[in-house]
């Protein structure tokens, strides 16, 4: 089930925290809960990325980009992740979950988030994500229109340009118009 109640504390804390610049780094401290975890007494690979949606939203919020999509009516869509996992999360284990926006090309965001249990990676993840209207995707630098008083533009790592090269590539099931 989608932690609905969990989204909620974040947005309404996230108002409350320090704002952030458009590239700054978000970090939330979460517990492993009875929710959250498989079989095997851990945090369940699909549960984590589901987890990051909650630090995108605390991001979201401290750099104001929650409130120019709710004032436009706009949304917020993921477009692709890869993710990575190299250590488990055990059941009751605390855990900090850092966002922050890589950069963007002409359509979508990309955002690095990690999940750490003390000094230790856990997992981390490459999010490319957009904000949609109902006609569709929003480009990037018409949002970014909407901070007048930020200049931002980061250039994409190489690895990220590999992987949109990589997932360009990679070809849709035939029936999928």
């Amino acid at each position: 089930m989608y932690p609905y109640l969990l989204t909620l504390r974040t947005v309404l804390t996230a108002r409350f925290r320090p704002t952030l610049q458009f590239d700054g780094i978000s970090q939330i401290t979460l517990r492993a809960g009875i929710n959250d975890i498989d079989m095997y007494g851990e945090i369940n690979n699909g549960r984590q990325l589901t987890l990051m949606d909650l630090g995108r939203y605390d991001l979201g919020v401290r750099v104001g980009l929650m409130e120019v999509v709710r004032k436009k009516n706009w949304g917020l869509a993921v477009g692709g992740i890869s993710i990575r996992y190299r250590r488990r999360i055990p059941f009751l284990r605390r855990y900090t979950l850092k966002s922050r926006v890589l950069s963007h090309d002409e359509r979508w965001f990309y955002f690095l988030q990690e999940m750490w249990c003390q000094d230790n990676i856990c997992s981390s993840a490459l999010v490319k994500a957009g904000v949609v209207s109902k006609s569709g995707l929003i480009p990037a630098k018409e949002v970014l229109k909407e901070f007048p008083d930020l200049d931002w533009n980061e250039p994409l790592p190489d690895w990220v340009n590999a992987w949109i090269q990589a997932e360009s590539k990679r070809p849709w099931p035939s029936n999928s118009d």
